[in-house]
C-alpha cells in the first residue's frame, strides 16, 4: 500500500489552485478566500480520516496484507489480571477462531451449545470501547455431520470484513454475510459437507481478494476453491483443487499486476489467478494435513508445513508452471517448520514455531539464513495462534494463555511475559493501542 502525505496532498491542491485563479484573473475576495480555504480543509480532514480508517483495521484474522503485522499499531507490551485489561467480555460457546477489528467493532464467531446435540452458530458484535455485546445473530442452529478433534470446536474459521459487510463461515454449515449492524444480506448453504482426514473438524477461513470473497475446501471428497461476489453470494469461479484434506486460509497478493490466490496443500503449494480461477504455478514439498498460511511481499511467498515431515520454501511468484526444479525455488529448509501456527512475516524477517511447540525460529527472509532457530521461550510450550507484530515487537501466544513480547529484531530478547489467566488457541488482534486476545470463555481488550 503507498502511503500518502494528505498534508502535503492539499498544500499542492491549494497552491496550484489559487495559481489557476490568478492565471485566469479570476479576482478573490476576502470572503471567498474564507470560504475556499474552509472547503479545502474538510476535504483535506476526510481524506486523512479515510486514510486513517482504512490503516487502523484488523479486518481478517492474518491482519493487514496477510501477514499477521500492523504496520502503525502500538499495543502495550505488558499485562496482567489487575493491569493494562481495559475490558473482558464473556463469549458463550466453543471455538478458536480469531477477533477481528472495524472501527468500534469487534466480531467473533462461536458454536454455542443448544439441545440434542445441535449447535447455535453464532456471529457476535462487541463494543470496542467497554467491551459490551452490540449484538449477536445465529446464522443457523444444527447438528454437525461428523466429529472433529478434541482440541478443536465447530467455529475455527475466522471472520473478516471489508468495512461493508462481516463474512462468517461455520465450515459445511454454510456462509453467511452480514452489514455491520447485523443485518442478513445474503447466504450460501449449497456447499458440499465436508468429509475431514481423521474426523478433526474444519479449520480454513474465507479471505477477502478486492470484490471477491474466497472460499477454500479441501477435504476427503472433491476439494475446491470457489471466488464469490461479495455483495451477492453468487460464484465467479469454482476450481476444482486434487488435494485432500487441508486447514490452510489463502493468501493474496499481487504479482506483476496481477492478484494472486495462494494455497498451501499437501501434494502441491500453488498460486491461481484471482480474475479466473486458473492455476498459475505450484511446487511440491509439502507435508501431510498443511494448517499453516502463507505469507508473502514484493514477490515472494513463503509456504511451509511441518506435519510427518519438515518443509519451507520461498518462492518467487512470477512464475509460471511447475516451479520446483526451477530458480524460481530461492531456498528452502527441511527441519522444524510450522505445524498449525501460521508463520509471521516482519521486516524482513520470517518467524515460525517448529511443530506445534514453543520453540521459535526466525531466518532471514532473502536469504533462509538462520538469525536464531528452534529457540524455546519460557512458559510456552505448545502453540496454535500464530504470532503477530507491531511497535517493533514480536507477541507470540502459547495454549497455556501465555502471550511473551519479545524484540522485533534478529537477537532473540523478551521483553515480557504476560498471561490472560485461560487457554488461548486463537491468533491475537492488534488494532491502534490495543491488543485483543480471544481466550477459551472471554474476549479480552489489552491496552494501557
Amino acid at each position: 500500500m503507498v502511503k500518502v502525505d494528505t498534508a502535503k496532498v492539499f498544500t499542492f491542491m491549494i497552491l496550484s489552485m489559487k495559481q489557476l485563479a490568478r492565471r485566469c484573473n479570476f479576482p478573490m475576495s476576502m470572503t471567498q478566500n474564507a470560504v475556499f480555504f474552509r472547503v479545502l480543509a474538510i476535504l483535506a480532514l476526510a481524506g486523512s480520516i479515510g486514510q486513517t480508517g482504512q490503516a487502523r483495521n484488523w479486518g481478517h484474522w492474518r491482519g493487514e496484507g496477510g501477514n499477521s503485522i500492523s504496520t502503525d499499531a502500538t499495543p502495550p507490551t505488558s499485562w496482567g489480571p489487575t493491569r493494562n485489561i481495559k475490558w473482558k467480555s464473556s463469549i458463550p460457546g466453543r471455538g478458536s477462531s480469531s477477533p477481528i477489528v472495524w472501527n468500534e467493532q469487534i466480531f467473533v464467531t462461536s458454536a454455542v451449545p443448544s439441545t440434542n446435540s445441535t449447535y447455535e452458530f453464532t456471529l457476535f458484535c462487541f463494543d470496542r470501547k467497554t467491551g459490551q455485546q452490540d449484538w449477536k445473530r445465529v446464522a443457523t442452529v444444527g447438528q454437525p455431520h461428523e466429529g472433529t478433534h478434541s482440541t478443536n470446536g465447530f467455529a475455527s474459521a475466522s471472520p473478516c470484513t471489508d468495512g461493508e459487510h462481516v463474512y462468517a463461515q461455520f465450515g459445511s454449515r454454510g456462509l453467511y454475510c452480514y452489514t455491520l449492524k447485523g443485518q442478513l444480506v445474503w447466504k450460501r448453504t449449497d456447499f458440499p459437507e465436508m468429509t475431514m482426514r481423521g474426523t478433526f473438524g474444519e479449520g480454513s477461513s474465507p479471505t477477502l481478494a478486492g470484490d471477491l470473497l474466497i472460499v477454500p475446501c479441501d477435504h476427503e471428497g472433491q476439494s475446491a476453491l470457489y471466488a464469490l461476489k461479495t455483495t451477492t453470494g453468487e460464484t465467479v469461479w469454482e476450481t476444482k483443487r486434487d488435494e485432500p484434506s487441508c486447514w490452510a486460509t489463502p493468501l493474496v497478493m499481487e504479482s506483476d499486476g496481477k492478484t494472486q490466490i495462494i494455497m498451501n496443500g499437501e501434494n502441491f503449494a500453488r498460486a491461481y489467478d484471482a480474475s479466473n480461477g486458473n492455476e498459475l504455478w505450484r511446487c511440491g514439498g509439502q507435508t501431510q494435513r498443511p494448517v499453516a498460511c502463507a505469507v508473502g511481499a514484493e514477490g515472494v511467498v513463503y509456504v511451509g508445513s511441518g506435519f510427518r515431515g519438515s518443509y519451507l520454501g520461498a518462492f518467487r511468484t512470477n512464475e509460471l508452471g511447475n516451479i520446483e526444479s526451477s530458480d524460481a525455488v530461492l531456498w528452502s529448509v527441511n527441519r522444524d517448520t510450522p505445524d498449525i501456527a501460521s508463520p509471521l512475516l516482519s521486516k524482513g524477517r520470517l518467524y515460525y514455531h517448529k511443530g506445534k511447540t514453543g520453540m521459535l525460529t526466525c531466518l532471514d527472509s532473502k536469504t533462509g539464513n538462520p538469525h536464531y532457530t528452534t529457540t524455546r521461550i519460557p512458559g510456552i510450550k505448545s502453540t496454535y495462534a500464530s504470532p503477530v507484530a507491531a511497535g517493533g515487537h514480536v507477541y507470540v501466544t502459547g495454549r497455556g494463555g501465555t502471550t511473551v513480547v519479545l524484540k522485533d529484531s534478529n537477537q532473540f530478547e523478551i521483553v515480557s511475559s504476560n498471561t490472560v489467566g485461560e487457554p488461548v488457541d486463537a491468533t491475537p488482534a492488534i488494532e491502534g493501542s490495543e491488543l485483543f486476545i480471544r481466550g477459551q470463555n472471554h474476549l479480552f481488550c489489552i491496552s494501557e
